[in-house]
């Protein structure tokens, strides 16, 4: 090849590198969101900016070596362009997958600087009561053996008190790292709602809350221990947090492939800015429903965490929306 030849094709070349890399900037800019179709342009664009090469070097003239060079170029674009999609398709999943697992690992790294906070609060106020009663019981302060009998009693509610929440944190971080492990059975879920109701008689009748289940015999899927929880925990979250006079009613049916249970309470209703946050982690919103606290008052904000957390991983949902006079907790799971 003379000189000639090369000053000839110089010109061409640089013009189309540059024409090729102008519109691969251009275009990957557009669609920076896109791989599968970045990964396409990446073929595409080098291949026709040497086919518009070699049409220009030729002198736009179409001659028979012209055009077995275009063929050549459209029979290697048919090849590429399976795997190119196919390619495409590989990269753009793994993209998906690799920024569904940030995003998870986003989601459990905050949860877990809310646990860290939750902890470092809510912990400290029982813990200082059982030092403080300790060393006045210690330094002989209190020495009435009513006094000192009372002391004992407060430490060791208190105490029972820090080891449920410690229990309820172990849960949850089962829960949050997905090592909890149930068996699904099948379970009569009206039954599991009419026991629970028998049980919390007492405290509805001292509450002055009515307390129905209307339920047809339902029988779902799910692990009975951590069904039965939850059903416990809605329950007396409504009994406790209705007001006197007010009825709390549970129902149940069947839709499709699941089967629901209702739990609706008279607590006034839910704040609708809370709504949405009724199941994070330490929440408690202006009227907390966590049957942690004794007497009625604010809880350790971790019963409903766990319990969507539960029905969560027996392929359930959990769900709150209010109704007139108050709110309405359903919970769904796979019937048997």
């Amino acid at each position: 090849m003379s000189t000639t030849d090369l000053l000839h094709i110089a010109p061409w070349a640089a013009l189309s590198c540059l024409v090729s890399i102008s519109l691969l900037w251009l275009l990957l800019r557009v669609l920076k969101d896109r791989p599968f179709w970045s990964l396409a342009v990446l073929v595409a664009v080098p291949l026709l900016s040497a086919l518009g090469f070699v049409v220009a070097i030729s002198g736009f003239m179409f001659t028979p070596q012209l055009g077995w060079t275009l063929v050549t170029c459209l029979l290697i674009g048919v090849m590429l362009g399976p795997g190119t999609v196919w390619i495409g398709q590989q990269f753009a999943r793994r993209v998906l997958e690799v920024e569904t697992r940030r995003a998870e690992e986003r989601a459990r790294d905050q949860v877990r600087r809310e646990l860290v906070a939750w902890v470092s609060h809510d912990l400290r106020t029982p813990l200082a009561g059982i030092r403080a009663m300790a060393e006045a019981l210690e330094d002989e302060v209190v020495s009435e053996p009513a006094d000192v009998s009372e002391y004992g009693a407060r430490i060791s509610r208190e105490t029972a008190r820090l080891g449920g929440m410690v229990d309820d944190l172990f849960e949850l971080s089962l829960i949050n790292s997905g090592a909890l492990h149930l068996v699904p059975e099948p379970l009569p879920l009206d039954a599991l709602a009419r026991e629970a109701a028998t049980g919390l008689g007492p405290l509805a009748t001292a509450r002055q809350v009515g307390l129905e289940v209307r339920v047809d015999p339902l029988v779902c899927q799910g692990s009975g221990k951590e069904v039965e929880r939850v059903v416990h925990n809605l329950l007396i979250n409504a009994v406790r947090h209705t007001s006197a006079g007010e009825t709390v009613s549970v129902t149940g049916g069947r839709d499709g492939d699941s089967v629901w249970l209702s739990v609706t309470d008279g607590c006034g209703g839910i704040p609708a800015s809370d709504l949405p946050r009724v199941f994070d982690v330490g929440f408690r919103g202006t009227a907390a429903r966590s049957p942690e606290a004794e007497p009625l008052g604010a809880g350790a904000g971790l019963g409903l965490a766990i319990a969507r957390g539960l029905i969560t991983a027996q392929s359930g949902e959990l769900h709150v929306h209010n109704v007139p006079g108050g709110c309405c907790f359903r919970l769904s799971l796979p019937a048997a």
